[in-house]
């Protein structure tokens, strides 16, 4: 499946979409899933409840917040490869992380947890055809395809994992 073009999604997503390699997306996906997972299973229990500043996330809340962004974007790419064209809204981040319960809940749990949803969605991913990939839906009053979607998949958790690489580690 080739890259999505720029129209098949808001500017916004370009800063995710530019992080993700050439190559298979599939493929990509199931080899961010090892690298992210060890990653996390190289920070400690303790780390993990780290704050680099005030009102930041922990590092649980940003495995978090990957999760359910994860979430959000396969369920979105689930209904438009089902031509589903009621259009969709945007979540915001801080609120769910506002109202989850991530820091109570241990980092493997976590890592358990987004090992499972990654492998559910490689699952969907690898059984769309050539038009579920190219299909598109309305959030936020912007277009995105499936394929679109898959990227930001990968892009957004290579973010947050930089991030954490960066100021937290």
């Amino acid at each position: 499946m080739d890259r999505p073009n720029k129209n098949e999604y808001a500017e916004y997503y370009h800063k995710y979409i530019e992080k993700v390699p050439q190559g298979n997306i599939v493929g990509i996906l199931e080899d961010q899933l090892g690298t992210i997972t060890n990653f996390f299973m190289q920070i400690t229990e303790e780390k993990s409840k780290f704050r680099y500043a005030q009102g930041k996330w922990s590092i649980r809340e940003v495995l978090g917040h990957i999760i359910d962004a994860e979430r959000v974007f396969s369920y979105r790419a689930m209904r438009f490869s089902r031509n589903d064209k009621r259009s969709l809204q945007s979540f915001d981040e801080n609120h769910y992380i506002q109202n989850s319960n991530y820091d109570s809940i241990t980092l493997q749990m976590l890592i358990e947890e987004f090992t499972s949803l990654r492998n559910t969605n490689i699952y969907m991913f690898k059984g769309f055809t050539e038009n579920m990939w190219l299909a598109k839906g309305i959030v936020s009053e912007n277009e995105v395809s499936v394929r679109a979607l898959a990227y930001i998949i990968v892009g957004h958790a290579e973010h947050h994992m930089r991030i954490v690489q960066e100021r937290y580690l």
